[in-house]
């Protein structure tokens, strides 16, 4: 009896346990029953917010979808301008979804993978197309905030009409959605995101670069304007160089030549001044200065011991050489 009571109790336990689901603050709950989506009175699907829900055991199934703001990043991609021009681009969008049975069925069962191919598909496409019709200057200025803007409104509007091969594949899994649902088509273009039940929040470009190989020609060109430049300086900082040397020169000789001159005019002058002392020295006294001229005609005339001079003894060359009463006898 016992063992009846516990047996009894623990299938209690498990059909309660696999009857109650809970739903994530930051999820939404979406119960599945033999695969499909259950709807109330109306044919709408029911979404179970945050909090204790039940479900029938084994029969139905839950599927948790993120209600919160997603962020998909787009790897860099080229793009070309208006002017032929290619960018590559670094951006990212973000969303989340508005209307959980579209996306559930859109995405074959929530699949988020799905769900962001198509997005990026669908991103790319329009921001190429706006790419194309702006030029570098409109992109990088003010019109890069009204170019994210026009993006982000036409994901979540769709595009006027199924021009490119993302928007045919959005309008397919909206047409998949409606069929499958067996709802009332939403008053919306069929290749917007909003048929998916998808709302794209916001779109950014985070950076904006000149391929590698153009960057490394500009700045190969950068590089070769610059050197120009610097020869240029250059060259004209030699051309000042020479013309400050040549000044210099000029200078130098300028104020040697007048030093120059004014050290022999000083010298002149000296001279003047030393002979004209020494012409009233010697005329005070002629004798003084005969001897002295005799002195200075000796030191020239012996410098060597071999000098041989064939004179007269009695030449007046050599009278102040001669004994100092034969000196006063000639005299």
């Amino acid at each position: 009896m016992r063992k009846s009571l516990i047996v009894i109790i623990i299938a209690i336990l498990a059909v309660f346990y696999t009857s109650v689901f809970i739903v994530p603050q930051t999820d939404r709950g979406i119960v599945l029953r033999f695969g499909k989506v259950m709807r109330d009175a109306e044919n709408k699907p029911i979404i179970y917010e945050p909090g204790l829900h039940f479900k029938v055991p084994f029969i139905e199934t839950v599927k948790m979808l993120d209600a919160r703001i997603q962020t998909l990043e787009i790897q860099a991609d080229r793009f070309l301008t208006s002017e032929n021009k290619d960018l590559m681009v670094d951006s990212y969008l973000k969303w989340r979804i508005t209307d959980f049975s579209r996306y559930y069925v859109a995405t074959g069962g929530g699949n988020t993978f799905q769900a962001e191919t198509l997005l990026k598909r669908k991103f790319s496409d329009r921001l190429r197309s706006e790419f194309g019709r702006l030029s570098v200057k409109d992109i990088i200025t003010d019109s890069r905030g009204r170019l994210t803007v026009d993006v982000r409104d036409t994901l979540n509007k769709g595009s006027a009409t199924d021009i490119e091969e993302a928007d045919q594949a959005i309008a397919s899994a909206a047409a998949r959605v409606e069929q499958e649902t067996n709802l009332k088509p939403l008053v919306v273009n069929p290749n917007s995101m909003q048929a998916l039940g998808i709302e794209v929040v916001d779109v950014r470009i985070k950076r904006i670069e000149l391929p590698n190989e153009v960057s490394e020609a500009i700045y190969a060109r950068m590089r070769a304007e610059r050197e120009a430049v610097a020869r240029q300086h250059r060259s004209q900082g030699q051309e000042e160089a020479v013309k400050i040397r040549a000044i210099a020169d000029k200078t130098v000789t300028e104020t040697l030549a007048e030093s120059e001159r004014i050290s022999l005019t000083l010298r002149g002058e000296g001279d003047a001044m030393a002979t004209r002392l020494f012409a009233d020295a010697f005329n005070q006294e002629p004798n003084f200065y005969a001897f002295i001229r005799s002195m200075r005609a000796y030191e020239q005339s012996f410098k060597s011991g071999e000098d041989v001079m064939v004179l007269s003894p009695d030449t007046d060359f050599f009278r102040y050489m001669k004994a100092p009463t034969k000196l006063r006898a000639i005299e």
